[in-house]
């Protein structure tokens, strides 16, 4: 069975297979650290699935907004012209938390929080915080991922 291991610390993800490691990522976590918080801009800890999958089939870059497609495709030249857009690009995977209290229901619900691991600019920095409380992932990691994990993919964020 396969399953996600998000670290924090080291803005690390590894995929394992039962409990043999098949691939790790860089990736980028939140810049205002941990947390659970509706409204924190964190990225929340403990145990979530994958509950949904958006983007199958989508170029590399397309630009999501709201879970849909615009029907762009993102470039260098958009940053300037949206200087304070959050760009989620070519796949989303949208968390759900399992922890009563922790991270599912009331104002720590990581869904109703639109926690998502998804695409980002080739320009942005990986192993480095910088999020608005999602995992960001290279645009070429987040297909490999997308294709490789099912929904209700356990995720373990720590």
């Amino acid at each position: 069975m396969l399953r996600l291991d998000v670290e924090i610390d080291t803005q690390k993800m590894f995929v394992y297979d039962d409990d043999k490691l098949i691939k790790s990522y860089l990736i980028s976590t939140a810049k205002n650290g941990p947390g659970e918080l509706h409204g924190s801009e964190k990225t929340p800890h403990g145990l979530h699935i994958i509950r949904a999958k958006i983007g199958a089939g989508a170029k590399a870059n397309t630009v999501f907004v709201g879970r849909r497609k615009t029907g762009e495709i993102y470039t260098p030249e958009m940053k300037y012209q949206f200087p304070n857009r959050d760009w989620i690009l070519t796949r989303i995977l949208w968390l759900s938390g399992m922890e009563k209290g922790k991270n599912r229901l009331r104002e720590v619900d990581t869904m109703r929080r639109y926690i998502y691991i998804h695409g980002t600019p080739d320009e942005v920095e990986m192993g480095k915080p910088g999020s608005k409380g999602c995992i960001r992932m290279r645009n070429k990691d987040i297909i490999e991922l997308y294709d490789l994990v099912p929904v209700r993919t356990p995720i373990f964020i720590r």
